[in-house]
């Protein structure tokens, strides 16, 4: 079968070249881009079934006025603000409330001010005002944002006035996307075109490896808007750059197995035609499975519990089907066409290998032959798998948060808004937590609703308590105790920003203590739940918890049955993935030493260990594939120590070099200054490095060695094992 589709790829080089591009140039004309939609809704980074959410929905049908908001803006003036600016604060609220025009479309103006330092949790008199605006739910995210900096706009010139919340911390991020994208690809191009150029020392290797990776991104990008626009799904914004990324990682993983085999093919005087089809036909089988993991990994994100990640996987899973497919079939076209002119200079008729080369293969050679000695083999997993243990050892200490807000620039509005809030106030009065009581007559039970904002404020994070034993002057009666009396809410000031892992951990300690808290109040028959979006942000990150242990389950369950039938074994790929789960495990462990040890960071955004776990297990088992594949090949020639010496060294070059080329590609990530994207670009670099220099060329020949011919059980080792030429003879 590989000998026959390689030789069909080959004889049809033409068309199949020419079939590609006019692929790329159709999908870029007729088909709508990534990125030409409005930013995904709060929504779709939410739980369905959040008690917090169904919670808010009930406050909003008991209560008229709302007191949750993803959109604030924050006024600030350090010196005081006069009482007639004061004034203005109030008076325009009410305006924007009643007035035709711009402020029809907003439902409820809430102002907070400072004055006197009579609201809970001030920290200063009269300096800070924060308006929360409440919007119909059709108003969309953008014009959301647009509404609040008109309304920001009619304030006075003389002081700060800034819009911010959870919602135009989104459309920021967006915006941050878009405008760092350009760099993204220029900057993964560059790095893809060194690694590869100096690797071959040739131009058209770098040129045949950007070239199909344009094909397949254009390709990609315009079939999953496609897609996503018949099934009726949105698509993050966070996939653009992902695909990206993830596309020119692919493409170059799988178009560097195959040149490293057509060049040894040609330098060992086969023609152009014939050194493509060997290539083809043995690297092809590796690449097939190793493609089809990572797109069967990436997909089995659509088991997970938000919406946004059952957007990102169908992405991701499609963007990896189309560089898998453009892989094995440009690629190889491509080499049958241009031949010893894609190595040019450094490779020209009657050339051997780069002596260079061959003295690189020797060292490799010399590790590998010592690792097929049991007891080196021993003491080298014994160590390995220690210090990726002890790399490990910081996932005890890794916090999740939405950083929404506090992953942005310091010098983005909503960064400056947010922080000229929290100078005033405690940071949680952008997005308070509200205690939502229901039970018979509980709004007329001052005495015990007193009691329990007492107790409330003694919580640890708590900075202050409003309920119905109180009321801010500016707002309207009946906020805070429902018509019928049979509900109450406590607004809860918290310390925090509101989406942190340190408010998170507030709202989860009042949330267990609430049962206790209403029972010693005298509201023992009351029920007590929590809502606002310090609540809902808690229920978003345990449902990323309880979502990656069935993903996880799922991903290494598909990555075994591929790597069990390609190997037809049972044993090797167990310790194949166990030694990928300890190496994405140091992988987070040092993502979590970096980010929240060294540079102090409280959390990490809360889908990054997640989406770069599924997406390292998925990669690395490309390598998998490659290292196990070349020596279940060898075996079927020669012992299998032998075959460890000579496959091993010979898969390690090009395993390096692709490696290399994909941290490159998922690193340049970082240039998007949101810091998601630079805890993500993080963990895959160091993942993929891990990868590439420690699991698969040191543990991986080592764990072979311990197990020996049982690692082929049920079958065994043998002549008939795997019938393709191995890649690269």
């Amino acid at each position: 079968m590989p000998k026959a589709f390689a030789s069909v790829v080959v004889w049809l080089r033409y068309l199949v070249v020419a079939a590609w591009i006019a692929a790329a140039a159709a999908a870029t004309i007729y088909l709508p881009g990534l990125g030409s939609g409005e930013a995904l809704e709060l929504g779709g980074l939410l739980p369905e079934d959040s008690p917090a959410i169904d919670a808010g929905e009930r406050s909003q049908q008991l209560f008229t006025v709302p007191l949750t908001a993803d959109t604030a803006v924050v006024e600030r003036n350090p010196a005081g603000f006069s009482a007639e600016t004061q004034e203005a604060i109030v008076r325009r609220a009410v305006d924007a409330t009643t007035q035709e025009g711009v402020g029809d479309e907003i439902r409820f103006a809430l102002p907070i001010l400072n004055t006197r330092e009579l609201f809970p949790g001030s920290k200063e008199d009269g300096t800070t005002a924060v308006t929360h605006l409440f919007f119909p739910p059709e108003v969309s995210l953008t014009n959301r944002v647009e509404l609040a900096h008109e309304y920001a706009d009619r304030g006075e010139e003389e002081h700060f006035a800034g819009v911010t919340g959870p919602g135009p911390a989104r459309l920021a991020q967006f915006e941050e996307i878009e405008d760092a994208l350009l760099f993204v690809e220029l900057g993964s191009i560059l790095a893809i075109a060194l690694v590869v150029g100096l690797t071959y020392r040739s131009l058209g290797a770098p040129l045949l490896t950007l070239a199909a990776s344009a094909i397949a991104f254009l390709v990609a990008s315009g079939t999953i808007p496609w897609v996503a626009e018949r099934l009726g799904a949105g698509i993050p914004q966070e996939v653009e750059p992902l695909v990206v990324a993830l596309t020119l990682g692919i493409v170059t993983d799988y178009t560097i197995f195959f040149l490293s085999a057509c060049r040894r093919e040609l330098a060992g005087g086969a023609t152009r035609v014939e050194a493509a089809r060997r290539a083809c036909t043995a690297v092809a089988p590796i690449v097939a499975t190793a493609g089809l993991i990572v797109v069967a990994g990436t997909f089995a994100l659509v088991v997970g519990e938000l919406e946004f990640f059952r957007a990102f996987g169908p992405s991701l899973a499609l963007t990896a089907a189309v560089s898998l497919a453009v892989s094995i079939t440009f690629v190889p076209a491509a080499l049958g066409l241009f031949g010893r002119a894609v190595f040019w200079p450094s490779l020209r008729r009657g050339d051997d290998v780069p002596a260079d080369e061959e003295r690189e293969s020797a060292t490799r050679s010399g590790l590998a032959e010592r690792l097929t000695s049991r007891p080196v083999a021993a003491v080298v997993a014994l160590v390995t798998v220690g210090a990726l243990a002890a790399a490990a050892s910081g996932v005890k200490d890794t916090e999740l948060a939405l950083r929404l807000g506090s992953g942005l620039p310091a010098d983005s509005e909503v960064q400056q808004a947010a922080v000229a809030a929290d100078q005033g106030f405690a940071a949680g009065v952008l997005a308070p937590t509200i205690v939502l009581l229901e039970g018979e007559g509980v709004a007329d039970r001052q005495a015990e609703l007193a009691s329990l904002e007492e107790q409330i404020e003694e919580v640890p994070g708590v900075a202050g308590v409003v309920g119905p034993r109180e009321l801010p002057v500016q707002a309207p009666a009946g906020v805070l105790a429902s018509e019928d009396g049979n509900a109450a809410r406590v607004v809860t000031i918290l310390e925090e920003p509101p989406l942190d892992s340190e408010a998170i951990d507030t709202s989860r300690e009042l949330d267990d203590r609430l049962p206790t808290l209403m029972q010693e109040a005298g509201l023992s028959g009351t029920q007590a739940t929590l809502t606002g979006q310090t609540a809902i942000a808690a229920d978003t990150v345990q449902a990323i918890v309880d979502s990656s242990a069935l993903v996880g389950a799922v991903v290494l369950a598909i990555n075994f049955v591929l790597l069990a039938l390609f190997l037809r074994a049972i044993l090797a790929p167990l310790y194949l993935l166990a030694a990928s789960v300890l190496s994405v495990a140091a992988t987070l462990g040092l993502t979590t030493y970096f980010f929240q040890g060294l540079l102090g960071h409280s959390d990490l955004t809360y889908y990054v260990p997640f989406a770069a776990g599924v997406l390292l297990v998925s990669l690395g088992s490309d390598y998998n594939v490659f290292v196990a594949g070349r020596i279940w090949q060898e075996a079927g020639r020669r012992p299998l120590p032998e075959a460890i010496a000579v496959a091993a060294p010979r898969a390690s070059r090009a395993i390096s070099v692709a490696g290399i080329a994909l941290a490159a590609s998922f690193g340049m990530l970082a240039i998007v200054p949101v810091d998601g994207f630079r805890e993500f670009a993080f963990m895959m670099g160091v993942g993929v490095l891990l990868e590439t220099f420690v699991v698969r060329p040191v543990l991986i020949p080592a764990l072979v060695t311990l197990f020996g011919e049982a690692g082929a059980w049920p079958g065994r080792l043998g002549p008939r094992r795997i019938a393709s030429r191995a890649p690269g003879r």
